[in-house]
Formats: structure tokens, C-alpha cells, sequence
């Protein structure tokens, strides 16, 4: 059974039941929902196909890993309506979630705030961050790991977001690209290390 953690779930499993996490790697999914993963037609990011591939390519690599890193699943939930709503279609993680592997739910952008995520990432971890969305989770997560003393890395081409509205600039829009480009800018600045899909294949390797 994968490992849900709650305020109303006892701790995480102990170390011969997931990989140890003393001074350790993290792979962070998160919000890789029904919702935001679907085709754009549907509700779906702009690019939704390309990234799924890709983070379906960098969750088999890290699985495979001859040292895999900790897992972990972040789900949003939104309120009642929302395409994200508690146990509608939308509100479903893409991929399965194996035993050892970890599922947290969460209410905020920041996946640290309001639930146990802390208890299972000491401040000395390597923090490798994917899924949605880049203006949002992706950053507020990415801003708070960095400031617990997490190093923190995200995967180009494996984070995204919608088209944004430019509601103060005449109603314009800014592509999901550009706005996900505007995001790795930010956090790079801020201390946050980029890495393209070309890295995958050393990214769960001794480096």
C-alpha cells in the first residue's frame, strides 16, 4: 500500500521499507493530476503530452536507480467545483504510486505548508522538483526548499503552466512557455539549479 501522510497518519514507513533519507536524494512530483495532465482540449496545459512523457521518463529512471531516491507525490486539492476537487476525476494522480513511495496532500501552493512534507526531506537533501504548476507550486516549493538549505533542482521541460492573462496589460497573453521561461529565470536567480532532459540519464547516478 503507498504510504499516505496526513496529519491522521502515524509516521513515515522506517528505512528498510523505502530508501533511507538520512543525507539523500528526493524526487518531488508534484500535481501531476488528471486535471492539468489531461489533453488541452480537455483542460490540460498547453503541454501536457510532452511533459508527461518526459516525467514519466525521469520517474522510470529514478525507480531504476541502482540508489533510487525518496519519492514523493504532492496532490492538490481544491474546493468544491474546482477540476481539482477531493476525489473528482480531475483530483487523480497520473501515475500509479508504488508501496514504498510517498503521497501527501496538500492545500496551498507551497507543498510545505500545512502538511508533513518537512518530516520526510531533511534541510540537507538534494531536492529534484517536477510537475505543476511552474508559476505557482512549482515556484513556491522550489522557494521554500530553498530556504530550509535544501539544494534544489528542477528539470527543464518537466515543470509547466497555462497561458497567462495579463489582466493590467490590456488583456494580453503571455504563452505557457514563456511564462515557464520567466519562472526558471526567477528561481535560477534565487539559487535554484536548472537541468535540462539531456541530464536525466546521470541524474540519479553518483555526481
Amino acid at each position: 500500500m503507498t504510504r499516505h501522510l496526513t496529519d491522521n497518519h502515524h509516521s513515515p514507513r522506517t528505512s528498510h521499507q523505502s530508501p533511507p533519507c538520512l543525507t539523500c536524494r528526493v524526487l518531488l512530483l508534484l500535481d501531476l493530476q488528471v486535471c492539468m495532465l489531461s489533453s488541452p482540449k480537455e483542460g490540460g496545459v498547453p503541454s501536457s503530452q510532452t511533459v508527461y512523457r518526459n516525467i514519466e521518463h525521469i520517474l522510470d529512471r529514478a525507480r531504476s536507480a541502482k540508489q533510487p531516491p525518496r519519492i514523493i507525490h504532492i496532490r492538490n486539492s481544491g474546493e468544491p467545483g474546482d477540476p481539482d476537487a477531493p476525489n473528482s476525476p480531475g483530483w487523480q494522480l497520473v501515475f500509479p504510486t508504488l508501496e514504498h513511495e510517498f503521497v501527501i496532500d496538500k492545500l496551498k501552493n507551497n507543498a510545505f505548508a500545512g502538511t508533513k512534507l518537512a518530516e520526510l526531506i531533511p534541510r540537507d537533501a538534494e531536492l529534484i522538483i517536477v510537475g505543476m504548476q511552474s508559476d505557482y507550486c512549482v515556484r513556491a516549493t522550489c522557494s521554500a526548499a530553498l530556504g530550509r538549505g535544501n539544494t534544489v533542482i528542477l528539470i527543464k521541460e518537466a515543470h509547466a503552466t497555462y497561458d497567462r492573462i495579463e489582466v493590467w496589460n490590456g488583456g494580453m497573453v503571455t504563452v505557457a512557455h514563456d511564462v515557464e521561461s520567466e519562472i526558471e529565470a526567477e528561481l535560477e536567480e534565487a539559487g535554484v539549479n536548472l537541468l535540462c532532459m539531456s541530464d536525466v540519464p546521470h541524474l540519479f547516478s553518483d555526481r
